[in-house]
């Protein structure tokens, strides 16, 4: 039984590791649409209330 036991230990750890491996290269680009639409937005407002001052 122990050798059993010795035998699964690195299954469950090759199993984890694929899963993680998996999880951590999954594709992240939706998120960054909508970031880089909100920096453009905020980029526009600093520059309108900038340019709209008057005391350059």
């Amino acid at each position: 039984m122990a050798v059993l036991a010795w035998l699964l230990i690195p299954l469950f750890a090759a199993i984890g590791a694929a899963i993680w491996g998996s999880w951590a290269s999954r594709d992240r680009t939706t998120g960054d649409v909508a970031e880089l639409a909100g920096y453009a937005r905020f980029r526009e407002v600093m520059e309108r209330s900038h340019s709209g001052s008057g005391t350059a």
